[in-house]
């Protein structure tokens, strides 16, 4: 039997999937940079961000709830919208905020770093909830991945200041955030399935992001410029709602671990965007600590039963 013939159906359009998902997912890091150098903050931007993403979410579970499939699903209950409600808290809109402030003060590539020990943050909470064992590959594979972490966190607190501590602890929480919400939405995904479930509780976290913006700023704040606009415009459709489907597809296609794997390109393009785009630093301590980092996680993933996708958010 050849090659071809013994290869999965899907495999090529899955992997290609995959990979463009997770480079999508990659420019949010970068296109937030950009944003910053026009004067606003986190909550604003992050405002932006989720009003125009709101109605494609809004719409893919309406889409999720009466088309996919070819039947409307059942009504939800009081137990679903709760459970929607503390996904959508902790996993995109905590995840998303205190990502997109951690970002006002370190590069995008240590971003993209912290965020990618994801999988190491799953592990440790399925070992503290429910007492999974953690093996002696897995736990010198989290060792090495949060040398990679320490070793660029390091060469970046030398230029960028006290304030690359903060910003690293913020997206660290961010990792920590999407984590609880990898480990308590497996049930939810069985019963409501993966779209509808991303798209109500996505939609979720835009509501509570407007909300935030209300209450914490006034109107005049949401005068920002006009690159401002373009930039969450882009955000929130090639870099939020777009990756969040074509993840979804690959998944379908090969299988969440193959796709996590895949996943593995997005800290290298955060990396090359960031030294192109936004001129950051690149040197041999950069190289390093991604090389461990990603050469851990990898090592996680493919050795741990209960392997979960990189936070991509």
């Amino acid at each position: 039997m050849t090659a071809t013939a013994t290869r999965p159906p899907h495999l090529v359009s899955g992997l290609l999937l995959a990979c463009a998902g997770s480079i999508a997912f990659s420019g949010k890091a970068i296109i937030v940079k950009l944003a910053y150098r026009h004067g606003v903050d986190a909550v604003t931007l992050i405002m932006y961000r989720m009003l125009f993403a709101l109605p494609m979410f809004l719409a893919l579970a309406w889409w999720a709830t009466y088309r996919q499939g070819g039947g409307a699903k059942p009504p939800l209950s009081r137990k679903d919208w709760l459970g929607i409600l503390g996904l959508g808290v902790t996993g995109y809109y905590l995840a998303s905020f205190l990502d997109f402030w951690g970002l006002s003060f370190i590069s995008a590539s240590l971003e993209r770093l912290i965020l990618y020990l994801n999988p190491t943050l799953v592990l440790l909470l399925g070992w503290l909830l429910y007492g999974r064992r953690i093996s002696a590959t897995q736990a010198v594979a989290m060792a090495v991945s949060y040398a990679g972490v320490l070793l660029v966190f390091g060469h970046e607190a030398d230029f960028a200041g006290p304030g690359a501590a903060l910003g690293a602890l913020l997206v660290f929480l961010s990792a920590i955030s999407y984590a609880i919400y990898l480990v308590y939405s497996g049930e939810m995904v069985k019963r409501l399935g993966s779209m509808r479930l991303v798209g109500l509780a996505t939609s979720v976290a835009c509501l509570l992001c407007l909300l935030q913006f209300v209450l914490l700023r006034p109107l005049s704040a949401a005068e920002v410029a006009p690159e401002v606009i373009w930039l969450s415009v882009l955000n929130a459709t090639a870099c939020t709602f777009a990756p969040v489907i074509m993840v979804m597809m690959a998944i379908e296609r090969i299988g969440a671990g193959l796709a996590a794997q895949t996943g593995m390109i997005g800290p290298m393009s955060t990396i090359a965007m960031g030294v192109l785009i936004l001129e950051e630093p690149f040197n041999g301590w950069i190289v390093a600590g991604t090389v461990l980092v990603v050469s851990g996680v990898f090592l996680v993933t493919r050795f741990g039963g209960q392997a979960a996708q990189p936070k991509q958010d």
